[in-house]
């Protein structure tokens, strides 16, 4: 009898350890892998998470952090343009969100003009005619009688190749350069068989008609060119417009020439947008070309001119390890045209925790603050949703299944967010 008695014993401790352990188990994979649906006591996110599939991931967060949805959280997705977002932080990081991009005008011996860029995102037709003014002044009575116009391109490498980008002519494929003009874009129209300039502050410059004839359009807007000589030199024969109806005469030609130790700085130019301007306007129109023209800037300020696609890459991971603890994170450039980019959700809710003082940078639309991203078969959305009483709930949803869209799922989590149907 004793020994049945001891056995019992032993069978009723095996099976208390047994239960114990598999309730750890249970419990570590409740906690540490919420890639299941699951609704926090106010919320229901069971309906959003039927439309999502198994190429999908998505996280939504309390104000005060606490997980209230996680579907494949810790699954690298393409993020497409939400990558912007983490762009943004590590340029605010690295220059700071009062940082202006400067332009330098230089005068040499011969009468020669010299231009400097440095990756000015934002010179465009109107900067352009206010710095042909500022000049004529500055020249301070000698003779605006000149040579040459030398352009200086040498900031950034040439060419930089973003990856994702194609030699199509839209807009979004527009490549970049230190010294560039209005988005490496032309804005046309025709009338009465004639091109003209679609922006009023903008003149039609005859270097563009070949391009503008091979898009076979009669209006819109494209890609000037994925040549880096053809973009400096219409950079050049655009300000050239400008100097001259400020009161310069040149009596030589537009080449690109380095500015050398032996010239005279005349005027440095500070664009009239801060950083956070510029960074305001990328996310908005989820430009492509300013984004990349930051990405490469901020790294030729961490880690010296040129700038580089690596030196870009190089400064926003170093950020995102760093100051993020993000060390997974795979960067190819800094707008999201690249499918290389690779991010999950869990780690975009982080960037999205950092990027919060800044959110009135985003869009807006009801209670919702976010940025969107689209290319061939995906979607993405992150952002925030705004509770007036409760405060800021984050949310990252990428889609990678071809097909997936987007508006349902926003829609599902709303309705799960403000406890609707």
């Amino acid at each position: 009898m004793k020994a049945q008695g001891d056995r019992r014993r032993l069978f009723f401790r095996q099976a208390a350890v047994l239960i114990s352990a598999w309730s750890i188990v249970i419990l570590s994979f409740i906690i540490l892998r919420p890639s299941l649906a699951f609704a926090a006591a106010d919320h229901d996110f069971s309906k959003m998470a039927a439309l999502l599939g198994a190429q999908d991931a998505a996280m939504v967060a309390s104000p005060g952090g606490m997980v209230l949805f996680a579907h494949n959280p810790d699954v690298e997705r393409i993020p497409a343009s939400t990558i912007k977002v983490l762009t943004a932080l590590a340029a605010f990081h690295y220059l700071k969100t009062d940082f202006r991009f400067s332009t330098d005008f230089f005068k040499d011996d011969q009468a020669n003009l010299k231009i400097k860029g440095q990756g000015d995102p934002l010179m465009i037709s109107e900067v352009i005619r206010d710095i042909a003014d500022t000049l004529s002044v500055e020249w301070k009575g000698s003779s605006h009688r000149l040579n040459h116009l030398y352009l200086d391109n040498t900031y950034f490498a040439s060419p930089i190749t973003i990856p994702g980008v194609s030699g199509s002519l839209e807009p979004f494929d527009a490549p970049i350069g230190s010294l560039c003009v209005n988005f490496n874009t032309i804005n046309f129209r025709q009338k009465n068989g004639t091109f003209l300039s679609a922006e009023p502050q903008t003149p039609l410059l005859p270097m563009v008609l070949p391009e503008i004839k091979a898009s076979g359009l009669n209006r819109g807007r494209i890609t000037l060119s994925h040549q880096q000589d053809e973009i400096t030199y219409y950079a050049g024969r655009l300000f050239r417009y400008f100097l001259e109806e400020a009161g310069f005469e040149f009596s030589g030609r537009v080449r690109i020439v380095p500015v050398s130790s032996n010239d005279h700085l005349v005027l440095t130019y500070r664009s009239r947008f801060t950083l956070d301007q510029i960074v305001g306007r990328m996310l908005e129109y989820s430009n492509n070309f300013m984004a990349n023209q930051v990405f490469i800037r901020m790294g030729a300020h961490q880690y010296g001119a040129p700038g580089t696609l690596e030196k870009g890459v190089r400064a926003v991971q170093a950020y995102a390890a760093g100051k993020l603890g993000l060390d997974q994170v795979v960067v190819a450039e800094g707008s999201g045209i690249s499918r290389a980019n690779r991010i999950t959700a869990r780690e975009m809710l982080t960037v999205l925790a950092a990027f919060e003082p800044h959110l009135a940078l985003m869009k807006k639309k009801g209670r919702l603050y976010f940025k969107t991203g689209h290319l061939r078969g995906i979607r993405t959305q992150v952002g925030f949703y705004q509770d007036p009483e409760k405060g800021l709930y984050p949310y990252a949803i990428l889609l990678n299944t071809p097909g997936n869209p987007m508006h349902p799922v926003v829609k599902r989590l709303l309705n799960a967010l403000e406890g609707g149907d």
